[in-house]
């Protein structure tokens, strides 16, 4: 009765509160730890199940439990709520987490590898510095508006015109807005070499992955959609069937039935809102060209855009790219034209 089988940690930066269980669910041990002491207790416990989080540092802890024979599990943070009662606090959180993970109908988040952060990290930090672009852009362009001048929409186009206005003399700049201009056109030019960089090294890391070779063969998934793809992803274990993929990146229906009425929703957005965007931009280029081509695939978007529209028509293939992709990693094929 006294054996520990299920353990709910509630992470933090440096003090974690852990509340042990045993297998009939009864608390017999309640703990505050700091960070290095967490590691000297799980180590010197006998091999039990673990339930976290998935939040920041999750799958770090996962690894290094795992590594030391315990069961890990993770779980998104909004499903851990519902089994936290009372008053909100760090124990009652780990009480939550405990219960919650013994669930068996409980949804659990793959444990991901290092290589699957680090790829992870690198398109994170691509995403930033294109945002950081996109806003340095708008910027300038608002304030070239506030001397009279404007400046057409796009990137490129700034990218143009911005050495065209610092080498004129008759614009009516002021030297010190001359100035400040040039600095933003110097931050622009860092920003698209980090971006560069970044894009370089994830197109070699699609080319030294061998299954990041293999989702390349799906129409619309080209070197950084099938990097991303495959850090989330992993090798499909985690996932019961491709629909499940789809819908854990919120390109499915959302659903709001009741009293046996089915009420269908647009999509649900959840998920990575950095690989739905890919996916479906993917699945763009493929729905234009589709036009003028006749394999089973073609016909089937062609269909589909003649019906709904070429908006739903580009999330539906996204949809099926997603679960084509799910396919490829778990069996390890390559994707056939029909």
């Amino acid at each position: 009765m006294t054996h520990i089988t299920t353990i709910g940690l509630d992470l933090a930066k440096n003090v974690f509160h852990l509340v042990g269980c045993n297998s009939h669910g009864k608390v017999i041990i309640k703990k505050r730890l700091r960070r290095v002491q967490l590691t000297r207790f799980i180590v010197n416990l006998s091999p039990c199940l673990i339930g976290m989080e998935a939040c920041s540092g999750a799958h770090h802890w996962a690894r290094q439990f795992r590594a030391m024979g315990h069961q890990c599990k993770l779980m998104p943070a909004q499903y851990v709520k519902a089994f936290v009662r009372g008053n909100k606090n760090d124990y009652n959180d780990a009480l939550g987490i405990s219960e919650a993970v013994r669930q068996p109908e409980m949804r659990f988040v793959a444990i991901k590898t290092e290589a699957q952060q680090d790829t992870q990290a690198l398109y994170r930090l691509r995403e930033q510095r294109i945002k950081e672009r996109t806003g340095l852009g708008n910027q300038l362009r608002g304030l070239l508006a506030e001397h009279g001048i404007v400046v057409g929409r796009g990137i490129n186009v700034l990218r143009r015109q911005l050495p065209e206005l610092l080498g004129a003399t008759d614009n009516g700049l002021s030297p010190l807005f001359r100035e400040l201009l040039n600095q933003g056109y110097q931050q622009l030019q860092q920003l698209d070499k980090h971006i560069i960089d970044y894009t370089k090294i994830l197109t070699r890391l699609s080319q030294q992955n061998e299954a990041c070779q293999r989702l390349q063969t799906i129409p619309g998934f080209g070197p950084i959609n099938a990097s991303v793809f495959a850090s989330v992803v992993g090798n499909g274990s985690a996932y019961r069937c491709g629909r499940d993929v789809s819908a854990s990146l919120g390109i499915v229906p959302g659903q709001h039935s009741t009293g046996g009425k089915n009420t269908l929703l647009g999509i649900s957005k959840r998920g990575d809102s950095y690989l739905r965007c890919l996916l479906i931009h993917g699945a763009r280029a493929v729905v234009i060209q589709a036009a003028t081509k006749t394999d089973r695939l073609s016909l089937w978007i062609n269909r589909i855009r003649a019906e709904r529209g070429y908006n739903k028509a580009t999330v539906a293939l996204a949809n099926k790219m997603a679960r084509m992709g799910w396919a490829i990693l778990r069996n390890e094929t390559t994707y056939q034209i029909a």
